[in-house]
């Protein structure tokens, strides 16, 4: 019988990917259709927020942000990575805050004059109503900013296109860290192992581990259960 060769398949062909055209930074590349703009060892996958980026689609003049490491390419992409913005940043001390919410205006005085542009909520990647959250921050409802802000991954997008020259994420942490150290109620067991590694009841133990050979310690964790 007569081979039939009209459904043969071109094996290399199917193996080889589909390519596209790219522009970063200025530089037109080809790459294989369907991967990420960011990929490499090391990467947390969109929780580290170290890959913040402005991008543009073929034929749309919009500007848009992303995580490269969650972009997927298509034809005509065209992307910049963002450089680290010089956001001023708070210093204080959390435990020795006396009045947090009134210490916000102290820390960051720009937070209230927040103009509702929009442009913040607009640039996140995480789709945080991040205008939402600095109001709610400057009307002291701390509670409801740290949990609105459990996604951010401080990749500092919201920060440029503030027109008030507040920077949300920064605010946002500052909140969280006041929620947590002075509002939200403590788990007693947690309390109680903190003030018993304060009261030094477990250093005989950390010296014994500290003391170990890296052969001690791989046996000794070998039994940890």
């Amino acid at each position: 019988m007569a081979q039939d060769d009209t459904n043969v398949i071109d094996q290399p062909e199917v193996m080889t990917p589909r390519m596209v055209t790219i522009e970063i930074a200025g530089k037109k590349v080809d790459v294989p259709e369907g991967i990420t703009v960011v990929r490499g060892v090391g990467c947390l996958g969109g929780f580290c927020g170290a890959c913040a980026t402005y991008y543009r689609t073929k034929d749309d003049p919009k500007v848009r942000t992303c995580l490269a490491c969650q972009m997927a390419v298509q034809d005509g992409m065209s992307f910049t990575m963002m450089p680290p913005f010089p956001a001023r940043k708070a210093t204080y001390e959390i435990q020795k805050l006396k009045d947090p919410k009134q210490d916000l205006f102290n820390l960051y005085p720009e937070a209230p004059l927040c103009r509702n542009c929009n442009a913040c909520t607009e640039a996140c990647p995480q789709k945080i109503d991040v205008r939402e959250g600095v109001w709610k921050a400057v009307f002291g409802d701390f509670k409801s900013v740290s949990e609105m802000f459990m996604d951010c991954v401080m990749c500092g997008m919201c920060t440029p296109v503030c027109i008030a020259d507040i920077a949300p994420n920064l605010v946002a942490l500052y909140v969280s860290r006041a929620q947590g150290a002075h509002f939200s109620e403590k788990p007693v067991g947690l309390d109680t192992r903190i003030k018993e590694i304060q009261d030094g009841q477990y250093n005989k133990e950390w010296d014994k581990v500290l003391k170990m050979s890296d052969k001690e310690l791989a046996e000794h964790c070998a039994t940890v259960k």
